[in-house]
């Protein structure tokens, strides 16, 4: 235990240096920057980065393509009642990591018995380290978790951003089922820094994003089996 009341940090490399007053050397916290960062991440730095300016041929580490945020949003019709809205919000709350906002409706419409002010729909944004662990149990955990998975479609938005549609969020673990009154569904919004189509699906696949393949790529591997 260290028991020095003025202490000095210093970060160099990837090392953490406690120092005294007496400008000496009091603990040495060995890949301090590697300890805090997401496992997502690491593999994005280590991996991912490397194989994209390679591959693009960029010349500059600046330039690639990287997740610049995530957003999770779900809308609800009136018929949700006040508690429906509370469980939706601890729902969104337990998946995402971070306290959603609710969207309310902008004007009224009679035809759909709406009125102006009334919640229509919850959302979050995530960045930094909570988006990457979201985008890891999306991935790893959740994806697979729905029956008779066998991808994802393969379908940006034309500036590289990608929007997953999902009808059931109990596929999350950190949803509870008995709990649950309702299924509801959510749309995940990635958006990257890519500048096309091309970038931002080379970027989720390398990432581990499960695209659906093509029945193309299925009948020429049947073939060669």
């Amino acid at each position: 235990m260290l028991k020095e009341k003025h202490l000095f940090t210093f970060l160099i490399s990837k090392d953490l240096l406690l120092i005294n007053s007496n400008q000496r050397i009091v603990c040495i916290i060995k890949n301090y920057c590697l300890m805090n960062i997401p496992e997502l991440k690491k593999i994005y730095l280590d991996e991912v980065a490397p194989a994209l300016l390679k591959s693009l041929g960029l010349k500059n580490v600046h330039q690639v393509p990287k997740i610049e945020k995530v957003v999770l949003n779900s809308s609800f019709g009136v018929e949700l009642d006040k508690n429906g809205v509370i469980e939706l919000k601890k729902d969104m709350t337990a998946l995402s990591g971070q306290a959603p906002i609710v969207v309310l409706a902008k004007m009224s419409v009679s035809n759909f018995k709406l009125r102006e002010g009334m919640p229509v729909g919850i959302k979050v944004t995530l960045r930094g380290n909570v988006m990457w662990e979201f985008l890891l149990r999306l991935i790893a955990i959740s994806l697979p978790n729905i029956r008779d998975f066998r991808g994802v479609p393969a379908k940006l938005d034309g500036s590289g951003n990608y929007t997953l549609g999902i009808t059931d969020h109990s596929i999350f673990p950190e949803i509870n089922v008995e709990r649950q009154r309702t299924n509801t569904g959510m749309d995940i919004s990635i958006v990257t820094s890519a500048q096309n189509d091309t970038e931002g699906t080379e970027l989720l696949k390398l990432l581990g994003m499960p695209f659906r393949k093509h029945s193309s790529d299925t009948s020429t591997q049947q073939e060669a089996a």
